[in-house]
Formats: structure tokens, sequence, C-alpha cells
């Protein structure tokens, strides 16, 4: 199985912030961002593997900025590592300045999905090769979130966790 990159999942979606998506503060709910985010990340997901691809976690989420009602919202994810069946995907969120069109990061989360079978058993899934210096950070960096996980769930030993000792080696 070839190796992919990061750019072979892009996916970019694009929309408007409407009055029935938005809280009493007239900014879009949290839900119907994660929402959106989910909907992103599951086609990268998919563009990876070409597999049916599930939901297993939301790792991280940071809602750094409101987005206010008629807000043009650009969501983009990529996957940022592949493991054996599972991959980890990035997804930025940017709005749009209505008049300048000057794009501000507004949010960011970090998903995992599974690639799975018409049965729903995981299925391998090609391998990720980064090309930039935000890819590379990123790949990295899953492994280490993939580490602590596993620790925090029993199901490795801390010892055992190579990229997340060598953050600590002085």
């Amino acid at each position: 199985m070839e190796a992919k990159t990061p750019k072979d999942s892009l996916t970019i979606l694009t929309d408007l912030v409407l009055p029935g998506e938005t809280n009493y503060l007239d900014n879009l709910f949290g839900g119907e961002l994660l929402a959106r985010m989910d909907r992103a990340c599951s086609i990268a997901a998919r563009r990876h593997s070409r597999r049916i691809v599930v939901t297993a976690s939301v790792n991280h989420v940071a809602f750094n900025k409101s987005v206010p009602v008629g807000s043009v919202v650009t969501v983009e994810a990529k996957v940022s590592r592949a493991f054996k069946s599972s991959m980890e995907i990035y997804v930025d969120v940017w709005i749009e300045d209505r008049q300048s069109g000057q794009r501000t990061k507004v949010n960011e989360g970090i998903y995992t999905f599974v690639a799975v079978d018409e049965t729903g058993k995981p299925v391998t899934i090609p391998q990720i090769t980064p090309e930039t210096d935000l890819e590379r950070e990123r790949f990295d960096g899953a492994l280490r979130r993939k580490q602590l996980s596993l620790i925090l769930a029993g199901k490795l030993n801390p010892n055992e966790a190579t990229a997340l000792k060598a953050l600590f080696k002085v």
C-alpha cells in the first residue's frame, strides 16, 4: 500500500452562518461548529483511506473566537498521521472579514477516525508522508497524542511511550 501525503486528503468546506444556527449572542452554536468539523474530518479520512470511516474520538477542540451570524466560515481538514486502521485528522476553522476578506483562525480541533469494512471491522490504511514543516509537526505530535491516550486508557506501559519519553530527556 503506497503512502499518501496530507494534501491528498485536504477537505475544505465553506458556508455561511445563518440566524437559526446561533445562540442568544448571535454567535454560531458550538455544537453546530463541531458538526461541521466532524463532516470535514470524515471526508478527509475517507479520501485518505478510501474506506468507510467512523469517528472514534474528538481529541481536542479549542473555541478561540466566537463566530458571529453572517460570517463566512471555512473548515479545512486533512489527515495528519495514519496508524494501522486509525488516522488523526487536524482541522482548522477560519472566518472571513466581510469587508476586507482577511481570514482569521477561530478554532481548531483534532479528531480520530477509524477505517472499517462493511461489517464494521477495522481495516489497514495507507501511511502518511508529511511534506511541510507544519505537516511534520502535526505528524510527530500525533504519535505523542496517541501514546498518551493509550497510557491513560491503560493500554500502553508508560515506559514504552518512546515519543513521549523523548520530550522529557534532558
